[in-house]
């Protein structure tokens, strides 16, 4: 018990001081969109362990604040404004961490200007602009900038560890669920302005919607209910939502989330339940006599999926029924439980061969593989086109069951600087 509380400290200490590393003689170099609260934790401190990655510049609309940004946080440089950033030959990356609304006209200024661009979630405001956003021409050809919608948490071993025993095909149900404490945000914060495209289904939804996606390895067919409450700058912004989903092949999923969570829900957890499916002798356990076979229901619960590198656990349930070959009246031969909890902070753990330290935030592991994949190398882990619009056709079809409006779309195009 001691070792463990040892360790759980000794991590949580290091994510927030993690040590710095030498740097590469040709690093990538990042600008950052944005004084943003998020950067520290998503881009600037997992920056200070990676060795080929360097945050150069930010910009900020007012640039008194984007001063006293980069003093704070060790950034050398500050650009006069975006443009500036954009433009500047010296960078190679660059991190939008800006509202919601302004996403998709950032992103695709980043891209024109040749960016590689980790852009944080949600990706943009609907699906309208998901589709548009992937399927712009500067994304074309092998050597195109390389785009990227920042969902960490799928990046992290533990994610891995967990699909590992989640088969899609054979789902069920599934429920993910996120809370934020009530204090978190005031309510006039950027999270409640619909211009900006607030919501709680955006800020929240974009973990819930692509964890229920991946469960399922499939877009939802269609959203059956979703009741929201709204917030209280603005009634066209969710600050609660309950969201059931019909998926392909039968099964149901459900999302919950709120901004102004109280105390006691605190746990942003994954419930997964499977149909019973007929198993191998190996995956039973036990010998199965002739003329006999056995029934698996598994169960999985993933406890802090979102921030798993703080503390976490997946508790697998296996529930074993051996009946007589074709059996469906419900007699049963015998019935047995396996249990177990897996806790993994490094691909080590798992017994994969991949980078990582049990000190790594999911923010750490993401960059690892936006490395990667900016420097022509194989990813392992990764969020495609497809995967990002399928959260924002989910994030829709939400809204559109609540009977509030989609965010609004941009009317921004490559054509010029507006429409």
């Amino acid at each position: 018990m001691m070792a463990s509380l040892l360790g759980l400290a000794t991590r949580n200490w290091q994510i927030f001081n993690p040590p710095k590393v030498p740097k590469s003689t040709t690093p990538l170099r990042f600008g950052i969109l944005g004084a943003a609260d998020i950067a520290p934790a998503a881009l600037i401190l997992p920056a200070k362990t990676h060795p080929d990655v360097v945050v150069q510049t930010v910009a900020a609309r007012d640039p008194k604040r984007a001063k006293a940004y980069a003093q704070k946080h060790g950034i050398p440089q500050v650009s006069a404004t975006y443009e500036d950033l954009l433009n500047s030959p010296d960078i190679d990356c660059v991190y939008i961490p800006l509202p919601n609304g302004l996403h998709y006209e950032w992103a695709l200024r980043a891209l024109r200007a040749g960016k590689h661009v980790l852009l944080e979630k949600p990706l943009v405001n609907n699906a309208e602009e998901a589709v548009a956003l992937f399927k712009c021409s500067l994304l074309d050809g092998p050597k195109a900038p390389v785009l990227l919608e920042a969902v960490h948490c799928l990046f992290h071993p533990a994610w891995t560890v967990f699909m590992s025993h989640v088969t899609p095909a054979d789902v069920a149900y599934a429920k993910a669920v996120l809370w934020v404490p009530r204090w978190k945000f005031a309510d006039d914060d950027i999270r409640y302005r619909f211009d900006l495209g607030g919501g709680a289904l955006m800020d929240l939804g974009a973990y819930t919607a692509s964890a229920l996606a991946r469960v399922f390895g499939a877009v939802a067919e269609e959203c059956e209910e979703c009741v929201t409450q709204e917030g209280a700058y603005d009634p066209r912004c969710d600050r609660l939502y309950k969201a059931r989903y019909r998926f392909p092949g039968g099964g149901y999923g459900e999302m919950e989330g709120d901004l102004k969570a109280p105390l006691d829900r605190m746990s942003p957890d994954i419930h997964v339940v499977h149909k019973p499916v007929v198993v191998s002798r190996a995956d039973a356990g036990v010998e199965i006599p002739e003329g006999q076979e056995v029934l698996r229901t598994r169960k999985l619960k993933f406890k802090v999926f979102v921030m798993p590198s703080l503390i976490h656990s997946i508790q697998l349930d296996d529930e074993f029924v051996m009946r007589k070959t074709g059996d469906t009246s419900g007699q049963v031969v015998k019935k047995w439980t396996n249990s177990r909890t897996i806790k993994t902070y490094t691909f080590r753990d798992a017994g994969i061969d991949q980078p990582g330290e049990p000190y790594w935030p999911t923010y750490r592991y993401q960059l690892e593989q936006f490395v990667n994949k900016v420097r022509g190398r194989e990813v392992q882990q990764w969020v495609d086109g497809a995967d990002s619009i399928n959260t924002m056709r989910m994030i829709d079809m939400a809204y559109t069951a609540a009977k509030l409006p989609l965010r609004p779309t941009s009317g921004y195009t490559l054509m010029g600087d507006s429409a």
